[in-house]
Formats: C-alpha cells, sequence, structure tokens
C-alpha cells in the first residue's frame, strides 16, 4: 500500500468485497452480513447521529471494521483470492481506460457551474447582509 494511494487501496478492498458479495460459493449468512453493515452505515437512523464530530462516525468505522472481519472469517480463503485478482483485474481496467473529450469537458463545465452558483450565492447573502435583511 506505501506506492499506491490510500484512495485506490479502499477502492480495491471495495472491489474486493463487492466480488466476493457476488460470488456464488458465498452462503446466504455472509450476504447477510454484508447487507446489513451497508444498510446501518447507510441508514439515517444511527446509534450515534453522524453530526456529532469525531464520535458521529466512529459507530460507522466500527460496524465496517467488524463486518469486514466477520465476512473474511465466513468466506473461504480461495474465494477472497480469486476475488482479489478479479478486483486488481479491474484496477487495471479503470488505469488504462482512455478519458473521453466529452467527459473532460462536462467536468469543467460542471465545476464551472458550481463556482459561479457559489459566487451568485455570496453575492446575493453580501446583499441582504447590507440591507439588514
Amino acid at each position: 500500500m506505501a506506492s499506491e494511494g490510500y484512495a485506490t487501496w479502499l477502492r480495491r478492498e471495495a472491489d474486493v468485497y463487492y466480488f466476493a458479495f457476488k460470488h456464488p460459493r458465498v452462503r446466504w449468512n455472509a450476504r447477510l452480513v454484508a447487507v446489513c453493515a451497508a444498510a446501518y452505515l447507510c441508514s439515517p437512523v444511527q446509534l450515534i447521529p453522524s453530526f456529532i464530530p469525531v464520535i458521529g462516525f466512529l459507530d460507522d468505522f466500527l460496524v465496517l471494521v467488524l463486518g469486514a472481519r466477520l465476512l473474511r472469517k465466513m468466506i473461504p480463503a480461495e474465494v477472497f483470492a480469486e476475488c482479489r485478482q478479479r478486483a486488481e483485474a479491474a484496477e487495471a481496467r479503470r488505469k488504462y481506460r482512455i478519458r473521453s473529450r466529452v467527459a473532460i469537458v462536462a467536468s469543467i463545465v460542471i465545476l464551472a457551474l458550481w463556482v459561479l452558483a457559489i459566487i451568485i450565492a455570496n453575492a446575493l447573502l453580501v446583499r441582504l447582509l447590507r440591507r439588514g435583511i
């Protein structure tokens, strides 16, 4: 992991678990654990609300780590090895994929519109504050 970025490593690990979830040799109870962990992370109802600084995300992190460890124990090692190979192949395809000019231009246009919206919103806010709302 030293030579690659953390985001790349995290994406590859997510791919490994995705391929493991889809693998035909994975039993239903392992899939249930994965679905429950993902549902908790996406759920608006949580033990510790996410808007609380630091500890708000601590329960999410704990569920993610415990779910991953439990899945490692429930899924056979050879299935994980196969899924890791598939994830590395997917990462290699992602690296060598040629980005189209349309996607690059669309990204720049969206970014420019977003910056323009922020500037307009700030100008309107300053105008309202000067009037005394």
